[in-house]
């Protein structure tokens, strides 16, 4: 596992010596068709699978590629989402798990350990195909890993992911008990697992109940059980995304939280709204410092503009803006920013570039 952190954060490091030397790859025209061409370099035509950037993650990210699998499918790339999903799922089955990342020459690893929403995206983006031969191919492999799922995450006598375990999430450098997302991408795997007609040992949980009487906390979902009580971006938006509550009002009154904090300034979206003691991370934080606390997330920010246009938020067209300012400003789409706008960089990593995550982006704008 060390092993091949280190590999793969060796082709990071020489791709942040790269654009210290020469800067980003940039792409001509506007926004729309910087974004167009980004995805295009982003399918890998050899090995037939959607890598997540241009720059230095040429993996396979199950969350990634979960989060824009929609908005590809929309933009009529439903062959190489197929085959994307074709190549992930032949290794992971091999493999006999379903992990975060698969490498560019096929290894599956875990970073930085076992994350939940590897298989809550993974059924998210058989839902979206809706290819029947596929999902009978892999049955009896996929309702392996919802009971793999099952005995390694739940509470049992909750019903709620466990507290007394570190699970990798979309947030992966935080060490937190029993989050908000993790439950509420139980809750999503519960529903593409009832859509796909796969076994379901979820049946007697409500999550609409638990995630309410668990985490709502007066104006708010707060981040963990930790007893913190911290607000943070991902809690308040992915309720919403997971389809867990569908209540306008309730989102309303999330979303003021999210303004009043300014986690979506100086664009969306941020975790957190400073830096923090609250949340202890990951022992490799140290290398790129402060990259979960109060750093702007354009991969947060996706979701988040999912629920606005869900609720038909008006604000929604002024955030798309100034994404399409951002990207035609950089020439490409930049992984991360700092808290004044900034490609985020330490001395050796960089914010990548020419993120998959454009497809999100473009498909929402074609619309404003």
């Amino acid at each position: 596992m060390k092993l091949i952190w280190i590999s793969e954060g060796i082709r990071y490091f020489f791709h942040r010596i790269r654009v210290k030397n020469r800067g980003y790859k940039c792409y001509s025209g506007d926004a729309e068709s910087i974004m167009e061409q980004i995805i295009e370099d982003c399918w890998d035509r050899k090995k037939q699978y959607f890598k997540v950037s241009t720059g230095h993650y040429l993996e396979f990210w199950t969350r990634d590629f979960g989060l824009v699998i929609d908005h590809l499918i929309n933009l009529g790339y439903e062959d190489e989402v197929r085959k994307t999903l074709e190549y992930a799922l032949e290794i992971f089955s091999k493999k006999n798990k379903i992990t975060t990342t698969i490498t560019p020459s096929g290894i599956t690893y875990d970073f930085p350990c076992y994350a939940p929403d590897s298989l809550a995206y993974l059924t998210k983006a058989l839902v979206a195909l809706g290819d029947k031969k596929l999902i009978n191919q892999h049955r009896d492999f996929l309702n392996s890993q919802i009971k793999r799922y099952f005995d390694i995450v739940i509470d049992k006598r909750t019903g709620l992911v466990r507290k007394d375990r570190h699970f990798s999430t979309m947030k992966d450098h935080a060490i937190r008990e029993s989050s908000c997302y993790d439950n509420c991408m139980t809750a999503m795997l519960k529903s593409n697992i009832e859509k796909l007609g796969l076994k379901n040992p979820f049946k007697k949980y409500n999550y609409e109940e638990l995630i309410k009487n668990n985490f709502w906390k007066k104006n708010g979902f707060v981040d963990d059980l930790s007893g913190n009580n911290t607000f943070t971006g991902d809690a308040n938006v992915f309720p919403f995304y997971c389809g867990v509550f569908n209540d306008k009002k309730l989102w309303k009154t999330c979303f003021n939280k999210i303004k009043e904090l300014g986690l979506d300034k100086p664009f969306p979206l941020r975790y957190y709204y400073k830096q923090t003691k609250e949340h202890e991370m990951i022992l490799l934080e140290f290398l790129a410092k402060n990259w979960e606390h109060e750093n702007v997330w354009p991969m947060l920010a996706m979701p988040f503009f999912e629920v606005l246009e869900k609720f038909k938020c008006p604000e929604l067209k002024g955030y798309l803006n100034q994404y399409r300012e951002l990207i035609e400003k950089n020439m490409t789409f930049i992984e991360l920013f700092t808290p004044k706008g900034k490609p985020f960089k330490t001395l050796v990593y960089c914010a990548d570039e020419g993120m998959l995550w454009s497809a999100v982006f473009l498909d929402m704008m074609k619309n404003y």
